[in-house]
């Protein structure tokens, strides 16, 4: 939308907290109509915009404006004005969803620049964790994944799955005692019926899980009776499920380690062929941006040859999950400033990453300003495609990496998702064993979206 558009400028009924919205309409050019002068009824609202021929709608992300009702009239932009809050995200996410553009939520110091911002520039998709959680919700749903929760005696995973299963995000088998299982629920209010619930121990499944493991490894010198045994432990149960197709992916960790949730994966399910390394990425979900950090929970001290695995790896599984990635292998050093065997690590992680993927956007050594910051990185590095803009962040190890995120996560008010576990044949992902319920209502519907993307 150019500059020289008609618009209409249509204000909400409520005082602006000082904002001179004659000033800008007149400014802008603007024929400017408050919705007190076109009637109380949202239908008539929409049906008089759309007859007037508006453009754009100024208005209050949470009652105004019917979005399905505003693509249909004619309202293809929306500045919404508004408090901050879930219910203007949830506004936002539906609004885009049905056709509509939105700008951006702002409150009443904002709402110039983003009128101005409409008209001149291409607006880009909004994004909160609001808005994230409720899309990937969608994404999953669409997927009709089956996904198995091993820790059936935590009830955590059974709020987290009377969500799951209320929402429609995935198909789901619990493992544990049938009855323990049903009573606890009841107890809680919470509705689980529409789970599978098996006991692992006794099970008919065992026996043939356990002639496939010991098949499995047998080059190992593990011996029927010893596979039977293993079979016991309810992560190596759950893990031939996925790997034997009953279930479609494995979702555990909230009351073990991470080594108990995904050892039995790299022995039943194994890598992909091209990975070396499994490894993971966090989704960090902050207002107006989306972006994902790697490797924060699985590999120690990667080589540079590993770093520049993960970096490829990253980039695919964020693009999964809307993210277009360019990639920033990190560093205390920006390109040529600093020297040194970490330095040189994240040359030859570079190096590695074009090499597995001579179209992706990747670069480094970059210090995190010079990757997100575009005033630092003109000055530092500025034939990159990647500084200043970055979207995909690679640590240089799993200290720094966890660092990172859990002060994005704690200062910055950021939606952390994951890890999401990557290398795999078959997605397996490991919770905190402090996960929350929406901790753990997310990674299934991350899960059900990896299932559901061969």
């Amino acid at each position: 939308m150019s500059a020289n558009s008609s618009v209409l400028l249509t204000v909400v009924g409520r005082n602006f907290d000082g904002l001179d919205v004659d000033a800008i309409a007149t400014q802008r050019g603007l024929t400017r109509t408050n919705i007190n002068d076109l009637g109380s009824n949202v239908a008539e609202v929409l049906e008089a915009v759309g007859e007037i021929g508006g453009q754009l709608f100024v208005g209050s992300g949470n009652q105004v404006l019917d979005a399905k009702s505003a693509a249909a009239l004619g309202v293809p932009m929306v500045v919404s004005y508004d408090r901050p809050g879930p219910h203007v995200d949830i506004y936002v996410a539906e609004s885009e969803r049905s056709g509509t553009v939105v700008a951006e939520a702002c409150d009443a110091e904002r709402t110039p620049a983003a009128v101005a911002a409409a008209q001149d520039i291409e607006v880009k998709p909004y994004m909160s964790p609001s808005v994230f959680k409720h899309g990937l919700a969608e994404q999953a749903r669409t997927t009709g994944a089956h996904i198995v929760l091993p820790e059936g005696e935590d009830d955590r995973i059974l709020e987290a799955a009377h969500e799951v299963l209320e929402s429609g995000i995935a198909r789901l088998t619990i493992l544990g005692d049938p009855d323990d299982i049903r009573a606890r629920a009841e107890e809680k209010g919470l509705d689980i019926s529409g789970a599978d619930i098996i006991n692992h121990e006794t099970s008919e499944l065992r026996e043939e899980f356990a002639a496939d493991f010991a098949e499995l490894r047998k080059h190992k010198g593990v011996t029927l009776e010893q596979a039977r045994e293993t079979m016991q432990d309810i992560s190596y149960f759950a893990t031939m499920m996925v790997h034997k197709g009953l279930a479609d992916g494995m979702v555990s960790g909230a009351a073990h380690t991470t080594a108990h949730t995904i050892k039995p994966s790299f022995q039943i399910i194994k890598t992909v062929p091209e990975a070396s390394v499994v490894s993971s990425i966090f989704l960090m979900v902050m207002r107006g941006r989306l972006w994902a950090f790697g490797d924060c929970a699985v590999n120690p001290n990667p080589t540079a040859e590993q770093l520049g695995e993960i970096a490829v790896v990253s980039a695919r599984t964020a693009a999964r999950f809307g993210i277009d990635p360019r990639v920033a292998v990190l560093s205390y050093s920006t390109g040529a400033s600093g020297a040194g065997p970490d330095v040189e690590r994240a040359v030859q992680a570079v190096a590695k990453a074009r090499e597995l993927d001579g179209e992706l956007l990747v670069d480094g050594p970059l210090q995190f300003d010079a990757a997100v910051d575009k005033g630092v990185a003109a000055k530092k590095m500025p034939d990159s495609e990647v500084a200043g803009q970055a979207t995909v962040f690679i640590f240089p190890d799993l200290e720094a990496g966890n660092i990172g995120y859990k002060t994005a996560q704690r200062t910055g008010a950021a939606l952390a998702v994951g890890p999401i576990l990557q290398g795999l044949n078959k997605p397996v992902n490991d919770l905190s064993r402090g996960a929350t319920v929406a901790d753990i209502a997310n990674t299934i519907a991350v899960t059900a979206i990896q299932a559901g993307k061969k």
